[in-house]
């Protein structure tokens, strides 16, 4: 399982077989080990059948499984069953999060604090629910470092008008590590709520959400080597239970009516329709594997093969590289510009030599335009990826120069 302090996984991937295939695109979507596509299947093939509604033995085996995966889900980021909601990704989450809550607290006036290292799922829909409400958006900046500047933080909430402080954990751009335990102490000191967007750090942090505290904590199965279509939010129970649902339908109801409806208690509340069966018990099963890996295993591994990167990188003429030079810092990837290349060229050139990379704004225009660009190049990394794996992709950085300049 492992050499040295480091993870040797790459053959649990059916994917990774492919000859000459460098996959340095995790924190878009990250591959499956063989367990978790073998998990969907055997649903499929031998459980399949709608939760909570039947009585016959298929149906609570279905229902034993998706009802499973939440409790092991729970159990292992240290949050109660009762408040972790299924979503079909984070996205969702967040949304669900700034049309419930949002739309029934937010008023005139109120402030919404968001960072300048927010995915555009951070954004969007604060932007939207405030328009609604007259509420007003303000951002945190970062340094020339890229870290968050906490004093900024605090002379938003200074002004006793924040209702809601939204921030990433880990940003999919810089890699940048907020210290999202110490932001939901200041916020809740100055009476506002918590809502954390941990799509990138789960699947490369010990997360343990009773220490975080936030009041809402979202993320996706995808990038947890887990399916796509499966995203969860914890939630904080009281407030669960004060929102209003965000869908209404099916499964959520505890009667209806001509004219009214009595909402079923969380997580029910915001489960609305046919749930995402055979993905929550390909999560449950991801969980099982990377809790057996050891998380603490998972990011020595990332930070070793990160900070090789930010070594390698670093070499590179012309090349600059976005986000805190210190590994330690920052999560597994490395965002940068070339001098004589746009983003795009640099992805062609590398996805033709096999190297898999993003290039683009990654949902976060609004760090772009501080960062002073349109686009960057992404390198990410996972579980299974290798030192060599990097030196290919400075190789392809070389040869991206030899081609431009």
């Amino acid at each position: 399982m492992a050499t040295g302090a480091l993870l040797d996984v790459a053959t649990d991937f059916p994917v990774l077989q492919r000859e000459g295939l460098v996959y340095l695109d995790s924190a878009a979507t990250a591959q499956k080990p063989q367990v978790v596509i073998d998990a969907v299947r055997d649903l499929w093939e031998h459980h399949n059948a709608s939760v909570h509604r039947g009585v016959y033995p298929l149906a609570v085996e279905a229902t034993d499984r998706y009802e499973g995966a939440r409790r092991r889900i729970a159990q292992w980021l240290r949050w109660p069953a009762r408040d972790t909601i299924f979503t079909k990704n984070a996205t969702e989450a967040l949304n669900l999060v700034a049309q419930a809550w949002g739309r029934a607290n937010l008023s005139a006036g109120d402030v919404v604090v968001l960072t300048h290292l927010e995915h555009h799922s951070n954004i969007v829909p604060w932007q939207m629910v405030a328009a609604e409400r007259g509420a007003q958006l303000r951002y945190v900046g970062v340094d020339e470092d890229g870290l968050l500047r906490l004093d900024e933080l605090d002379e938003l909430l200074a002004t006793g008008d924040v209702k809601v402080v939204a921030t990433t954990h880990v940003s999919n751009v810089t890699g940048t590590i907020v210290p999202v335990a110490d932001v939901v102490r200041r916020a809740r000191a100055a009476g506002a709520i918590t809502v954390v967007d941990g799509s990138q750090a789960v699947p490369q942090l010990p997360v343990a959400l009773d220490e975080v505290d936030a009041d809402f904590y979202a993320w996706t199965g995808h990038k947890l080597y887990g399916p796509t279509g499966v995203g969860v939010l914890h939630g904080r129970h009281e407030l669960l239970q004060e929102m209003p649902p965000f869908l209404g339908g099916g499964h959520m109801i505890a009667s209806v009516d001509f004219e009214t409806s009595r909402y079923a208690d969380t997580p029910a509340k915001f489960e609305a329709g046919t749930s995402p069966i055979a993905e929550a018990a390909g999560l449950g099963v991801a969980v099982d594997w990377v809790d057996g890996l050891g998380m603490d295993a998972i990011r020595a591994h990332e930070l070793d093969v990160t900070a090789y990167a930010l070594e390698r990188l670093g070499e590179v003429d012309g090349l600059t590289i976005h986000g805190p030079r210190d590994a330690e810092q920052r999560g597994a990837l490395v965002s940068w510009s070339m001098d004589v290349a746009h983003p795009h060229d640099v992805a062609e050139v590398l996805g033709r030599r096999g190297v898999c990379i993003r290039a683009g704004h990654h949902c976060a225009q609004v760090l772009m335009r501080v960062l002073g660009t349109s686009a960057t190049s992404r390198a990410s990394f996972a579980v299974h990826t290798t030192r060599a794996e990097v030196d290919a992709l400075v190789e392809g950085l070389a040869e991206v120069r030899r081609i431009f300049a």
